[in-house]
């Protein structure tokens, strides 16, 4: 691109664009495993790293290279890799950067696999996790150890809306030599880039909005080079949990309307959030686009937009709230019942029993994620619909 400084939505659809010697307007699809050399001496000189060509998909392809480019600019990190799923940019950093007697500091109340993930998987590998409440602040630096080597949050989180004051998130981390990691899967660079509040890396399951239409798996670490290239890239080169040069293509397709689609979507939630916060069987509602939102001062400083994703907890008896979530989000007619997000089709779960359904009850319970708890994500379908879609599984509550 020719023009110095670009702005984000020029940078959506052109940034990292590599084309062939056909000169391609679109975006080539790579479709190959391996890359051929000139010689032999090209061939070693590859493989040593000394020529920066590519060798095999595995760790490296033009197309996924495009998709990495595009993101880290977006992002405003200087580097990016690419993986096959959230979860896997999750564990390739964990494993990039921590040993056994390492301790990590993690925001409760994030996504349920990446507690199973830090809970379960980490843990036999002598690696010490604390949960601590991501809003609070103080709680960041009364957790950490001589050996904290890593903080991970998400904000928001998923899906209770909860956010972490980035900066002083990074500021922590600095002061503990901790690493400091963001899933930003909610916000998107749209919306929010951590890294410009200092902080180190920031993962994404490109699953979600990134791609937008709900059609492949992705994931991807964004931060400096040195930590990208040096740490990471050893992990994704030796364990490969890569991604495929096509998923890479549709993401690349996703970028395009990545702005677009979360400032629709944003707006259309926001005006679901106000609906639901005046609905008599509604007990409260999750949005930092709201007011009465505690963290929407916050909101306003770090993020462009609400987002659009929303959770809210209905009123009843307590042992009765799983089946009262469940005969609302049955009766819904046009949203889709699943536990995906970021797509242009609004989707509605009940957390307790999808998302964090392998937590064990008292997890849930720290984590706030309640029996009454209804998540919805919302899509590019016209909001009077979905309100009224909505409206008409609340009133049938009994």
């Amino acid at each position: 691109m020719s023009i110095d400084h670009p702005d984000f939505d020029t940078r959506a659809v052109r940034a990292g664009t590599l084309r062939s010697e056909f000169n391609e307007h679109g975006e080539a699809l790579f479709l190959t495993s391996s890359f051929m050399f000139d010689s032999a001496a090209q061939a070693a000189a590859r493989f040593a790293g000394d020529d920066e060509g590519f060798v095999y998909s595995r760790f490296a392809n033009p197309t996924v290279r495009m998709f990495e480019q595009r993101l880290a600019s977006l992002e405003g990190g200087e580097d990016c890799l690419a993986t096959s799923s959230g979860m896997a940019a999750i564990l390739a950093t964990c494993l990039a950067t921590l040993r056994a007697g390492d301790h990590v500091l993690c925001a409760a109340g994030v996504f349920g696999a990446t507690t199973q993930l830090f809970s379960t998987l980490l843990s036999r590998f002598g690696i010490e996790v604390t949960y601590v409440r991501g809003a609070d602040a103080q709680a960041w630096r009364n957790a950490v150890r001589p050996n904290t080597r890593l903080m991970y949050c998400e904000s928001p989180s998923n899906p209770l809306m909860e956010l972490v004051d980035l900066e002083a998130f990074a500021a922590a981390g600095r002061a503990a030599g901790a690493l400091t990691v963001v899933d930003n899967c909610l916000c998107t660079p749209a919306l929010q880039q951590p890294l410009r509040f200092g902080v180190d890396v920031v993962i994404h399951s490109a699953t979600k909005s990134i791609d937008g239409q709900g059609r492949v798996l992705g994931g991807a670490i964004v931060g400096a080079r040195s930590l990208v290239r040096d740490a990471v890239l050893p992990v994704l080169r030796t364990a490969g949990p890569s991604l495929s040069p096509f998923n890479a293509w549709v993401l690349l397709k996703g970028l395009e309307t990545l702005s677009l689609r979360m400032r629709a979507e944003s707006a259309s939630a926001m005006l679901l959030a106000r609906f639901l916060d005046q609905h008599p069987a509604v007990a409260r509602v999750h949005y930092p686009g709201l007011e009465s939102h505690p963290q929407h001062d916050l909101a306003q400083r770090q993020q462009q937009a609400g987002g659009a994703v929303l959770s809210f907890e209905l009123h009843g008896p307590a042992d009765d709230l799983r089946r009262r979530a469940w005969q609302v989000i049955d009766g819904t007619r046009l949203m889709s019942i699943t536990a995906n997000l970021g797509d242009t089709r609004t989707t509605i779960t009940h957390p307790a029993s999808t998302t964090h359904g392998r937590l064990s009850a008292q997890q849930r319970q720290e984590a706030a994620i309640g029996e009454g708890l209804v998540r919805i994500a919302v899509g590019l379908e016209s909001v009077a619909d979905l309100q009224q879609d909505l409206a008409a599984a609340l009133d049938g509550l009994r």
